[in-house]
């Protein structure tokens, strides 16, 4: 019994040791690192049942740029250290967009969505491990800090090699699912991998069921 005792007391260390996971705010923080270090310049399209709208995105280090046509909008979100910021950029100059709860262009996709303002939650716990289409992938808890959000909290699956968002499940005040992101699949352009698909789902809080599936793709 003390020999069984003892190597229950070795063991223990690397059992532990086996179930450390990483500190989710520095997770997180090389996660806006590392997106705001791209340089694109790239098509795309939001995609829901007919409806298509194609879109223009530059990216310079921190500042992407979301152009669409018919009509004219562009929108600016600047990746900071502590937060982020969505503007409308007009002639007469940029616009701050306080309604972030608003669909962009009538899809599944907010403008809060948009401006990442998850990636900036201070209440983040890392929670465990999982594969997300062969990825290997760090599952973060989200706690949005205030009412502002249209999100209660979030699980957030990051890829533990190159820090890209590989999941996203957005839910209310109540626990119930709301918001689903997935990458589908990714595109090699210029030996760099970028985004080629994700699909967006809007899911009700009672029935669980898909509302509206939004498909954002990039080509190149």
């Amino acid at each position: 019994m003390k020999q069984a005792a003892l190597v229950v007391t070795l063991l223990l260390p690397a059992v532990a040791a086996a179930q450390r996971f990483p500190d989710a705010t520095e997770l997180l923080a090389n996660v806006r690192l590392r997106q705001s270090q791209q340089e694109i310049d790239l098509r795309g399209q939001l995609r829901q049942e007919a409806k298509i709208v194609p879109f223009h995105l530059v990216q310079n280090g921190p500042v992407v740029r979301y152009i669409f046509t018919n009509p004219d909008e562009t929108l600016q979100v600047r990746i900071g250290i502590n937060d982020s910021r969505l503007d409308e950029i007009k002639r007469s100059g940029s616009e701050k967009i306080t309604q972030l709860n608003e669909p962009v262009r009538g899809v599944a996709i907010t403008y809060e969505d948009l401006a990442l303002k998850f990636l900036y939650w201070p209440n983040a716990h890392v929670i465990g491990a999982d594969f997300i289409r062969t990825r290997n992938c760090w599952k973060i808890q989200l706690q949005a800090p205030g009412g502002d959000s249209q999100y209660g909290s979030i699980l957030l699956w990051v890829d533990k090699d190159n820090g890209a968002l590989m999941r996203m499940e957005g839910y209310d005040s109540a626990g119930k699912m709301i918001k689903r992101f997935e990458v589908v699949s990714a595109q090699k352009i210029e030996n760099r991998w970028y985004l080629k698909q994700m699909r967006v789902e809007r899911i009700d809080p009672q029935s669980g069921r898909v509302t509206a599936r939004t498909y954002l793709e990039i080509n190149k």
